[in-house]
């Protein structure tokens, strides 16, 4: 019989599978390997169904899944949709004259076709579109016999120079110089407001699709225009038109995974194994998102990559003790399973934390975060079963070279000069110089981070970067014209007909006297104010008429004619108007700052029959985010970090462990929120996961060392020589672990999409940090908290050595 022990006779070196009792084991280890085939076939199997399904899962984004649902702006905003024509989702086209102004026939007639072209687009909302060519932009004045007015584009309009004039004319009289035309005259626009669903179909807008069909309006541009275009449904469009490009960095993961496990193993065989394992769960991921009705999105679409590089530093562990174990001369099959009884319970416990920081996302009542949860639990879920079950048994069969064993057990001789210096943070006097530095960075963190902003903190779009097409766009239109594309509108609701009375149009045209006194704000429209034009307009233009009247048969003859102009202004039955505010920018500070004013005088004004409700409008729906962002935010981390307390005191069944293996996590997260000031990046819905997927990661480390460390603790050794054993058999990996997830993230810095490239510098910081702080912080937290006495006082409690994952390894009490 081929069979001699480690050093601490639990699991014997057995280099025959004959000798090995199959019946050993706990109860999932005698399921696996004993019907190893039959599941390795089910896999296969499941694996091609998946796919399959997984080649179906569509790339889409919504206007509305961007919205915090429950949120009280947001509710107001759907339950009067209805009624606030244009503004909700919309896009802006300026079509730019680079020969002249708009009066030239020949841009007049390309800016037609463009205009007819565009109203047949499937999701216009074509009866608030407009443009110079659409009826409803009219102009009014007054003279001797009354009000006179029409469309600003003449009736059988031929390009004559008569026509041309008048056109001219129209347009200065009809007020929209600045709006949908531009300061210098050698442009126009027009307003593109969409629905987000085919009434028809009940089919949402194809983004996509709609992007492109707006690009292929750059085909007028040799006809002497430029197009420019801006919008919710642009971005979208070009942010999905990027994920093309972002796919390449899925081949640049892989490739950079296959090259940091290759060089720790030195085995091929072993390497493409544990890569392939993980592009299965990748593939079932997918495929599971698709069956359950969900797609990606730009914010989901990096969650399969995360998946990927967490599948591999996992699998990096098993592999790690199935080579140690063959390279002492365990046969395969058993090395596996005896991997497997000493990995399963630490590997499971880390991958639930990965899962708690993904899922805790879904507290958030945004549907793209809770997408972004969903994807990444599922892919969490998945990895437990490929990770710690797929894994060991595809390497029962195949192995790993005889190179690689006798690589991984050189590598355990001796102590290496770097685990002899990490060892020293063990001592007292340097640990207490660690923590020291540790606090005062904690406590600069803290500083900084205390100017850490909600939502926004550049114009333009920020998902995208500053020299992209689409901001490029934004800044031409900024500048060209008077009224910006942040639009803040505040609900006003009343009764039927309830806008045609004296009290309500005088308390709009007040708020709007105190909205644009605000900093940011370039100015109102409303029935209100317009209603004042118009009634002065009616008296031969006197100035003393200029008011809001208290007969309410001249207020109605006021809307009359504003319906006529602006019909998106009040609804047909008079009870819902909007007051339109148009910013500067969509700065969190600015949007903070009408959304107080605004709730400081409804608190004042409103009444049973007349409210003032928050908010609609592209701004008034990025306040709303901010709102639920900045609530989430602080909640979601309480959570992540509960469980994070509970999964580790569950593991270790020692509060002073937990202190040990917490602690580096939260002075991570306070840097990294430190960095995210100092990068000028926000806390808004594309960075508000940094900070739940870096702890519940990131705790993996500490769980993999803290649960070797204490093992090795609780059996005699000293704090330190502990901590050498620890990390001489899984420090290296632990190293592996870090060094691969941040490797993988850190690639996302390249994307034309910012807030994935923030995303991705943000957690290469997390990963590696966490990885530093487990190496070097843990060590120095249990110099003072883990001393022989209180561990060995909770041993009964605690992991048991049997369960450890070096519980085969040499002996390295002795060797400091």
């Amino acid at each position: 019989m081929a069979l001699t022990t480690s050093h601490s006779d639990a699991m014997p070196i057995m280099a025959s599978v004959g000798d090995f009792d199959k019946r050993s084991g706990n109860l999932i280890e005698r399921l696996v390997f004993n019907n190893r085939v039959l599941l390795v076939v089910v896999c296969f199997i499941v694996t091609v169904m998946l796919g399959l399904f997984a080649t179906r899962l569509q790339v889409s984004a919504s206007f509305e899944d961007m919205m915090p649902q429950s949120q009280e702006f947001v509710r107001n905003y759907k339950a009067h949709a209805a009624s606030l024509g244009g503004l909700g989702n919309s896009v802006r086209i300026v079509v730019t004259n680079t020969s002249g102004d708009i009066y030239d026939p020949k841009y007049l007639e390309t800016l037609k076709q463009i205009n007819d072209k565009v109203f047949l687009l499937q999701g216009v909302d074509r009866s608030f579109m407009k443009s110079l060519w659409m009826p409803v932009v009219r102009w009014t004045e007054i003279v001797a016999e009354g009000y006179q007015g029409g469309p600003v584009m003449p009736d059988g309009f031929t390009g004559s120079p008569e026509n041309v004039q008048q056109l001219r004319n129209n347009v200065v009289r009809s007020g929209i110089v600045g709006s949908l035309v531009s300061t210098d005259h050698h442009s126009s626009m027009l307003f593109v407001p969409l629905i987000e669903k085919d009434p028809v179909t009940g089919k949402a807008i194809d983004y996509k699709a709609f992007r492109d069909q707006l690009e292929a309006l750059r085909s007028f541009e040799k006809d002497g225009v430029e197009i420019h275009v801006i919008g919710f449904a642009k971005l979208v469009g070009d942010l999905i038109h990027g994920l093309s490009e972002v796919l390449t960095y899925f081949l640049y993961a892989a490739v950079i995974a296959v090259l940091i496990i290759l060089a720790y193993t030195r085995c091929w065989r072993s390497t493409l194994l544990v890569t392939g394992c993980s592009l299965v769960a990748v593939v079932w991921q997918m495929g599971l998102m698709q069956i359950f009705g969900f797609s990606l999105d730009p914010y989901s679409i990096l969650v399969p990559f995360l998946i990927f590089a967490i599948g591999v530093s996992h699998g990096a562990q098993k592999m790690n003790g199935i080579m140690q174990d063959i390279g002492r001369g365990t046969h395969k099959y058993v090395a596996a399973r005896y991997t497997f009884r000493r990995l399963f319970l630490a590997g499971l416990t880390a991958l639930l934390a990965d899962a708690v920081g993904f899922a805790v996302l879904a507290l958030i009542d945004i549907p793209v975060i809770r997408g972004l949860a969903f994807a990444a639990s599922v892919g969490v879920a998945v990895l437990i079963f490929t990770n710690l079950i797929l894994i060991p048994v595809a390497l029962s069969f195949t192995g790993v070279s005889k190179g690689g064993a006798e690589y991984s057990i050189r590598s355990l001789q001796g102590v290496h000069p770097v685990v002899n210096w990490l060892s020293r943070f063990c001592e007292k006097r340097r640990a207490l110089g660690v923590i020291s530095v540790t606090l005062l960075l904690a406590v600069a963190g803290v500083l900084v981070s205390l100017q850490l902003k909600i939502g926004d903190l550049d114009p333009g779009a920020p998902e995208l970067r500053p020299d992209s097409v689409y901001n490029q766009d934004n800044a031409y239109i900024t500048k060209h014209y008077l009224l910006s594309s942040d639009q803040f509108a505040v609900i006003v609701s009343t009764p039927p007909n309830g806008l045609v009375t004296y009290e309500a149009m005088l308390e709009m045209d007040r708020l709007e006297q105190i909205l644009r006194d605000l900093p940011g704000v370039q100015t109102t429209a409303s029935v209100a104010s317009l209603a004042r034009r118009y009634t002065s307009a009616g008296f031969e233009g006197s100035p003393k008429w200029e008011t809001i009247n208290r007969d309410p048969f001249v207020v109605q003859d006021a809307m009359s004619i504003v319906n006529n102009s602006s019909p998106e202004l009040f609804n047909d039955s008079r009870s819902v108007a909007p007051i339109i505010v148009y910013l500067t920018d969509h700065k969190a500070t600015t949007l903070t700052r009408v959304v107080k004013a605004v709730e400081d005088f409804a608190s004042k004004h409103n009444t049973a029959e007349r409210k003032f409700l928050l908010a609609a409008g592209n701004s008034g729906i990025e306040a709303a985010t901010n709102i639920a962002v900045e609530r989430a935010n602080r909640t979601m981390l309480l959570y992540v970090y509960a469980a994070v307390v509970l999964l580790c005191f569950i593991t270790f069944r020692s509060w002073r462990a937990v202190v040990v293996a917490v602690v580096p996590l939260v002075v991570t997260t306070i840097l990294c929120e430190a960095l995210m000031v100092m990068l000028g990046i926000g806390i808004k819905v594309a960075t508000l996961p940094v900070t739940a997927l870096g702890v519940g990661i990131g705790v993996d480390y500490s769980l993999y060392l803290l649960t070797t460390h204490l093992v090795f603790q609780r059996q005699g050794s000293s704090v330190r020589d502990a901590y050498i054993s620890a990390l001489t058999s899984t420090g290296k990996v632990v190293a592996l672990i870090g060094v691969t997830l941040s490797a993988a993230v850190i690639t996302w810095a390249g994307s034309p999409i910012k807030f994935q490239a923030d995303m991705g510098i943000l957690l290469a910081f997390m990963f590696l940090l966490n990885m530093v702080g487990a190496l070097i912080l843990v060590p120095s937290l249990a110099a003072f908290l883990l001393p022989s006495k209180a561990v060995l006082e909770t041993a009964k409690k605690g992991v048991r050595p049997e369960d450890a994952v070096t519980r085969n390894l040499p002996d390295m009490r002795h060797r400091a």
